[in-house]
């Protein structure tokens, strides 16, 4: 498996708009709809990718975790869809009914939201404070396929509740690691 880290973005940076159609539902899911909550955290996630298979049910709990509180959380997948079928909307939707995602998951044909978050790698997380400015980017937690660690998203859960307790978020934050993302060949 080839291993790409993640951009860290710098901290303090304002959250990119985004407006892309949910998998599930077919609606339209914008940056604005979740204007009321505290915390938003933007996953970049994919079906394929060996490292995000090896944290899907720990994105599931997440949802289910921090539902009744208030932060927002969507799921973006930006891979091309073309090269990579097991990516491609209808196959993403059979993830998150499989895995029960209480969360928008979302398809960045165009790929410009993945351009305008700097994502890198499936995963990729970013999470914005109440004023959307950018407080994490990082990992999961320590776990990757075959290290024997297990997934509890310990790093990212500390950041959430951390936004939620009106807490700084620890600024010592390590790189996410997993598959590039898919580009489309320029034309």
């Amino acid at each position: 498996m080839a291993a790409t880290e993640s951009t860290m973005l710098a901290l303090g940076t304002p959250a990119p708009d985004f407006s892309l159609p949910d998998v599930v539902s077919g609606r339209t899911v914008s940056l604005k709809d979740f204007a009321d909550k505290k915390a938003l955290l933007v996953m970049f996630i994919c079906r394929h990718c060996p490292y995000v298979v090896h944290v899907k049910h720990e994105l599931a709990r997440l949802g289910v975790d921090y539902a009744d509180k208030p932060v927002g959380i969507v799921a973006i997948s930006s891979n091309d869809a073309e090269a990579y079928p097991e990516d491609a909307p209808e196959s993403l939707k059979q993830m998150a009914l499989e895995l029960g995602f209480r969360f928008p998951f979302l398809y960045d044909e165009s790929q410009d939201v993945a351009r305008a978050y700097s994502a890198a790698c499936t995963p990729d997380f970013f999470l914005f404070d109440a004023g959307r400015k950018l407080v994490y980017r990082g990992q999961l937690d320590d776990s990757r396929p075959g290290n024997g660690i297990p997934v509890t998203g310990r790093d990212l859960r500390a950041a959430i509740d951390a936004v939620l307790a009106d807490q700084p978020v620890n600024s010592n934050q390590k790189p996410s690691l997993g598959c590039n993302i898919k580009w489309k060949p320029r034309r």
